[in-house]
């Protein structure tokens, strides 16, 4: 009883000066005490035990009384204080859990399948959820610190939680000898914000006006997907390299001979052959694409020599490259600018088969008049129309 006696006034020699258990700094003389006991060797610490024990001795039996009244006081409150931090920690824990299952990929949609409205409406929820979970996590955090009998982090050691400055600097530097300048570039711009010394972080009243902004640059985004190389032969014996057309903007148009939808822009309205001569000396490369399994050589070539086709089509009977673009109707349109990037993929139009009330709207068009005139494509994707591309099976 008495050793165990000599360890608890050991440890509120240590705690004597708190203020409280929980919450706040401890003292200098207080902090001073903890860690020069955690300094202590086993034979110096044996040593202060030994001292305790002599003063102990000292003291009156009504003394020790009060001593181990004020011991019951301390720890008995340090408990109820714990089983309190348990509990928040367990509250913040499943609200965590929620938040991160709800935002799941398999419990959302495509953001690239999204319409512009849908895009920007799931920006704002997932950024009410981020904000969320770092409110989920700050209070986790000085929950934690209470079970330890430490003070709560305030908002600023939070900004350091995951890494701190000096290692967001070294990731730098070995991003610069590894020549990712765009990946140094964003590293550095974080260091600032966290030294203080560079840009800040939007403040509330400040996000709409990204939001805004990301709003208006939504489709160009959308339009950095970069596109899968390929070699294909046509079906009139030319062989045919994307990377050839290397600084062209390329039409890919997804084709396939049987197909009514086709046959109405090719007999009916000439859609591509007008458009394919009308940005042909604008930098323009078109060209047909036909991944249907069964087709043959003789009905393509007579196809292209009865329309007069000023652009080849290209035999993926295979699927290979179909698919990697991820064509899924004929036609289906892909424009390629100079860089390389998909910055248009979907239908030639809006109306199939002439069938609209509003009044058509070439898509394909539109965006090829963009690229030429050095604008950004205003609509990056449409949903393609038309038969199911017959793929070998």
């Amino acid at each position: 009883m008495k050793r165990c006696l000599v360890l608890a006034v050991v440890a509120l020699m240590v705690m004597a000066s708190a203020k409280t258990v929980f919450g706040q700094d401890e003292p200098t003389e207080a902090a001073e005490m903890k860690e020069k006991w955690q300094d202590m060797s086993n034979e110096e610490r044996e040593k202060f035990r030994a001292q305790m024990r002599e003063r102990l001795d000292g003291i009156s039996e009504q003394e020790r009384g009060k001593l181990r009244t004020q011991m019951r006081d301390r720890f008995g409150s340090r408990r109820e204080e714990q089983l309190k931090a348990i509990k928040a920690i367990e509250a913040q824990l499943a609200k965590l859990k929620e938040g991160t299952e709800g935002m799941g990929r398999e419990t959302r949609p495509d953001f690239r399948e999204m319409p512009l409205e849908e895009r920007t409406e799931f920006r704002e929820r997932w950024t009410k959820v981020r904000e969320e979970r770092q409110k989920a996590i700050g209070t986790i955090i000085a929950q934690i610190a209470k079970l330890q009998g430490q003070r709560q982090p305030t908002a600023e050691d939070n900004r350091f939680i995951i890494v701190n400055t000096g290692e967001l600097e070294a990731i730098r530097e070995l991003a610069l000898k590894e020549e990712a300048k765009e990946t140094a570039r964003r590293l550095e711009r974080i260091v600032k914000v966290r030294s203080g010394s560079g840009d800040k972080p939007l403040r509330p009243e400040q996000r709409p006006q990204k939001l805004q902004r990301q709003k208006m640059r939504v489709k160009e985004l959308k339009a950095a997907k970069k596109a899968p190389v390929f070699t294909l032969s046509s079906f009139d014996g030319r062989t045919i390299n994307l990377s050839d057309y290397k600084g062209k903007i390329v039409v890919l148009e997804w084709f396939n001979i049987e197909c009514p939808f086709v046959k109405y822009h090719y007999d009916t309205v000439h859609t591509m052959v007008e458009l394919a001569n009308k940005y042909k000396d604008k930098n323009v490369v078109w060209l047909a694409v036909n991944s249907t399994s069964h087709t043959t050589q003789k009905a393509n070539k007579e196809f292209a020599q009865k329309h007069k086709l000023p652009y080849p089509i290209l035999n993926d009977r295979s699927g290979k490259v179909g698919r990697s673009y991820g064509a899924e109707t004929t036609p289906h349109i892909f424009i390629i600018d100079t860089t390389g990037n998909i910055v248009y993929q979907g239908a030639i139009d809006n109306s199939p088969m002439g069938r609209t009330e509003k009044g058509v709207v070439n898509y394909v068009d539109k965006a090829l008049e963009e690229i030429t005139s050095g604008k950004s494509v205003s609509v990056a994707k449409s949903k393609s129309y038309g038969c199911s591309v017959k793929y070998v099976k």
